[in-house]
C-alpha cells in the first residue's frame, strides 16, 4: 500500500525532507525560473546589502514543500493548494528541513500544516524560515484535475 492509498488521520506526521542549499542549487533555480536578482548569486552585492551571505530565493521553499509531499504520497497525488509565509532569511550553504502534520483527512484529500526550519549544527531547528504553511493534497489523482486521465473521467 502506498502512502497515497494509506489511511491518514489528523495529527499524523508528514515525513520530513532535509536539504542543504548550496550556491550551485541557487544558480540552477535562478536559471530555471529566470529570476536573476543579484542577492541570490552575487556575493559582493549581498555584502553591500549588509547581509551575511547570499539569500535563498523564497520560492525555493514552495518547491521543497511540494517535493516533500510528493516524495511521501507518490505520483498519485496532486498538490492543489499551497500557501506559506516567510519568517526568516535562509542563506547559501544552510540546511533546511520541511516538517509537517496532517491537519485533516477527507474523502480523497489531505490538508497539511507545514513549516520549514533552518537546521543548526546540532540537528535541531535553529530558526523558522517558513510558517505557517498549508497544503491541500488530492489523493489518487495523478497529475491533478487537468490531466488526460481526469479529462477522460478516470480517477
Amino acid at each position: 500500500m502506498t502512502a497515497a492509498h494509506a489511511t491518514h488521520e489528523a495529527g499524523g506526521a508528514v515525513p520530513p525532507l532535509e536539504r542543504r542549499i548550496g550556491l550551485p542549487d541557487m544558480i540552477a533555480y535562478a536559471g530555471a525560473t529566470w529570476d536573476w536578482y543579484r542577492l541570490h548569486y552575487d556575493t559582493e552585492f549581498a555584502k553591500a546589502s549588509k547581509l551575511p551571505g547570499l539569500v535563498v530565493d523564497g520560492q525555493v521553499f514552495g518547491a521543497l514543500l511540494v517535493e516533500q509531499i510528493q516524495d511521501w504520497l507518490g505520483p498519485r497525488c496532486f498538490v492543489r493548494e499551497l500557501e506559506f509565509s516567510f519568517r526568516a532569511l535562509v542563506f547559501a550553504e544552510e540546511t533546511v528541513r520541511c516538517e509537517g502534520t496532517v491537519a485533516a483527512a477527507g474523502d480523497g484529500f489531505l490538508d497539511l500544516d507545514l513549516r520549514v526550519v533552518v537546521v543548526g549544527e546540532d540537528g535541531a531547528a535553529d530558526r523558522v524560515a517558513v510558517a505557517p504553511a498549508r497544503a491541500r493534497v488530492l489523493l489518487g489523482t495523478a497529475d491533478g484535475p487537468g490531466s488526460g486521465a481526469a479529462r477522460a473521467g478516470e480517477r
